[in-house]
C-alpha cells in the first residue's frame, strides 16, 4: 500500500505494509537512520520521533495510524545544525557512543517546545523511559537546561530584531 507521508516539512512516498513500524520506513525505505533502532518495544526511546511535535516511538507507530500528521526525525530538528538542543549536546559533549541520543534530543526539543523553562523534575519526566547505555544522564539533564536558555536568548534577540 502507498503512503505519502509529511516528514521533515517534505511529502515522502513509501509502498510497505500497513503495520509496517514509521521506524522501519524511515530507515529501510528513506535513508532516514538518525533514528535508531533499540529494543523494538518503545521501551528505550532510541527511535523518538516528533508525531505533530509531539514525541512518538517509531517501532511501535504503524504506517496506517500516522494519516496526514507532521513527521520531525533528528535529521529534520534543524537544517543546519543549529538547534538550541544539538547546540547544547555539542557544548557539553553528551554523547559517548551516541546511539539513544537522537532519540534524547527529540525528547528534549518536545519538552521546550511545552515547557520553555523546564524544572529539573519537568526534564526527568520528559526523559523517563529513554534509556542510555554510557549513563550520560547527568550530562543530558545539563544540556537541556543550557538548550533551554539558549533558546531563550534565540526567541529574546528575534524579538529585537522586529521592527
Amino acid at each position: 500500500m502507498k503512503f505519502t507521508l509529511q516528514i521533515n516539512q517534505r511529502p515522502h512516498t513509501v509502498d510497505a505494509d500497513p503495520q509496517m513500524p514509521l521506524l522501519w520506513a524511515l530507515r529501510d525505505h528513506l535513508g532516514l537512520t538518525g533514528t535508531k533502532y533499540g529494543c523494538g518495544q518503545g521501551l528505550c526511546g532510541a527511535c523518538t520521533v516528533h508525531l505533530d511535535g509531539q514525541p512518538a516511538r517509531a517501532c511501535q507507530t504503524p504506517l496506517s495510524s500516522v494519516g496526514q500528521r507532521r513527521i520531525t526525525t533528528i535529521e529534520g530538528l534543524s537544517r543546519d545544525g543549529e538547534h538550541p538542543v544539538q547546540q547544547a549536546w555539542r557544548a557539553l559533549r553528551v554523547p559517548q557512543c551516541g546511539y539513544c541520543q537522537g532519540g534524547q534530543m527529540m525528547a528534549c526539543a518536545a519538552l521546550l517546545q511545552s515547557q520553555p523553562k523546564p524544572s529539573a523534575e519537568q526534564v526527568h519526566e520528559a526523559l523517563a523511559g529513554h534509556i542510555c547505555r554510557c549513563g550520560t544522564y547527568g550530562r543530558i539533564e545539563q544540556a537541556v537546561q543550557l538548550a533551554a536558555s539558549l533558546q531563550a536568548k534565540l526567541h529574546a534577540n528575534a524579538g529585537k530584531a522586529r521592527p
